[in-house]
């Protein structure tokens, strides 16, 4: 997977709401791939949550440090490098809410990623799967994920430097359709 990473701007309050999260976010780029596609032509709807994973890897590190998101890439913030090897991580809640048809191309998508919420041991992250110059968002989606410890698979407290850390990233929660 090719992949370019920028800072994106910040969002007036007149944005529209099917936009990416407002405020301090982070874009990853990804391509999609052959298998991604289903019968009908189009991105499969469980592959849009490999691809929310692939992005939130590449913006936190991998928690078993095997893979980076690169030397030259300005977008990761490598939490779990500095999180130690007694912590893993897991995803407690994932609500995904599909907006669109994405039909498979080979020029990249852009998920644009950002910090929702941030609390004792877990933190939530806004994405949306978008065209890089934002005309139409396909997917808008939050995470929780729970920092772990390895031993007793108990959750552990974020820490102050990883708290600094998210704090960077924070905007307000994501708009859901209800």
């Amino acid at each position: 997977m090719s992949q370019q990473s920028q800072p994106a701007s910040s969002r007036t309050a007149g944005a529209r709401p099917d936009e990416a999260p407002a405020g301090r976010e982070l874009v990853v780029r990804l391509d999609l791939r052959w298998g991604d596609m289903d019968a009908y032509g189009h991105v499969n709807n469980v592959q849009f949550v490999r691809l929310l994973e692939e992005a939130r890897v590449r913006l936190l590190g991998s928690p078993t440090k095997s893979m980076t998101a690169g030397p030259d890439d300005d977008v990761a913030v490598q939490l779990f490098s500095r999180a130690g090897s007694d912590t893993s991580s897991v995803v407690a809640k994932q609500t995904v809410e599909y907006l669109a048809q994405l039909e498979y191309r080979t020029a990249p998508i852009a998920v644009f990623l950002a910090v929702s919420r941030i609390g004792g041991a877990s933190f939530d992250i806004a994405y949306s799967i978008a065209e890089p110059d934002k005309s139409t968002t396909y997917v808008r989606a939050e995470t929780t994920v729970v920092f772990v410890r390895r031993d007793s698979g108990r959750p552990r407290r974020i820490t102050a430097d990883e708290r600094e850390i998210l704090n960077g990233l924070l905007v307000d929660p994501v708009q859901f359709r209800r």
